[in-house]
């Protein structure tokens, strides 16, 4: 299924993208690693729904031949008869668990670096409007809008806390970093000191200065998490949690996916197994059908709440498994009228 669906899903993607290919003159190796990034990146997130309708596909032959019947009819149990499938879900899915932790985040990284410099504006990759980010245990900093190429910000606020209590604010109209003297500039800059009493104000037209952080904490890149090996991951979702970046829920969806694909495995083929081992009138059709209806819902399901997740508060850890869970019941049900 996946050596059928990949020369489809190239040829039709390179039909789309073609013109802007040759527009920016790619070159010909880095075409064939993107295509080879394109195959791995999709073919991942494909598995669990290629293993079911292939499971569909060669159980049906076996049910239209009457080898279902011939099986279950000389004494053998319904769980003898899923045995092999579930031997080969439990390979696919240790395979989709180690594509998920270490090869994915590699495609991932070259499919979207080279998405984002010849195919999108880089501007599309970045986090640019209303950055709001703790950078270190005292600082945050905030800005309304980034120019990524001309590094200027606009309406930038500093706040500094000691033991929960502010110190000191600064804030100014317009920061642009000079990478020529690795400064930033200040327009219209105004530092207030809080006092016991009174507050002490600092008002200057401009101000060339140096902060603690970098020209990346104004612009972060939105699919960064995805090209994270496992443990990087774990590690860039607790420091964005202390920087209460606005993607935290996106980048938490990643962090589930990479367990609740190979639990999908199992689910679907048990699915697949229930649904195709009955000799039906209409043949193979019919469950094929059938089979690509469900593998089209939970695809629904998976989607609607993952935007749900990453565009809210609702909970990420809701969203990547409420499918699986919806699934796993349907599984069981299945699964309970085949044995019967």
């Amino acid at each position: 299924m996946l050596l059928l669906f990949i020369p489809i899903g190239i040829t039709v993607h390179l039909a789309e993208k073609i013109g802007k290919i040759l527009e920016n003159e790619v070159p010909l190796g880095e075409v064939l690693l993107y295509f080879l990034d394109f195959t791995i990146y999709f073919a991942h997130l494909l598995f669990p729904l290629f293993l079911f309708l292939s499971v569909i596909w060669f159980t049906s032959k076996l049910a239209n031949n009457t080898e279902v019947i011939a099986f279950l009819s000389s004494g053998v149990s319904f769980s003898r008869f899923l045995r092999p499938y579930m031997i080969g879900a439990s390979i696919v899915a240790i395979l989709a668990l180690v594509l998920g932790m270490y090869l994915a985040p590699n495609a991932s990284n070259g499919f979207n670096d080279f998405n984002y410099k010849y195919l999108k504006s880089k501007n599309d990759a970045l986090d640019n409007q209303n950055v709001y980010r703790q950078i270190n245990d005292n600082d945050y900093i905030y800005v309304s809008s980034f120019d990524v190429k001309q590094k200027v910000g606009r309406d930038f606020t500093l706040e500094h806390f000691e033991n929960d209590k502010m110190t000191y604010k600064i804030s100014a109209n317009t920061i642009k970093y000079d990478e020529k003297d690795s400064i930033y500039k200040l327009i219209n800059y105004t530092k207030r000191r809080i006092g016991e009493g009174d507050d002490i104000l600092e008002i200057s037209r401009r101000k060339d200065t140096i902060f603690s952080f970098d020209l990346e904490d104004l612009t972060p890149v939105i699919y960064i998490a995805e090209t994270l090996p496992y443990g990087e991951l774990n590690k860039f979702i607790k420091k964005e949690e202390q920087r209460g970046s606005s993607y935290i829920n996106r980048y938490k969806l990643v962090k589930y996916r990479k367990w609740s694909l190979p639990v999908s495995v199992f689910i679907l083929t048990i699915i697949a197994v229930a649904v195709s081992s009955i000799k039906r009138r209409g043949g193979m059709g019919v469950n094929l059908a059938f089979g690509i209806c469900i593998a089209m819902v939970f695809v629904f399901f998976d989607k609607i709440f993952g935007v749900l997740a990453s565009q809210s508060d609702f909970s990420p850890l809701v969203a990547v498994w409420f499918p699986n869970a919806i699934f796993g019941v349907l599984a069981a049900y299945l699964l309970y009228n085949a044995k019967r």
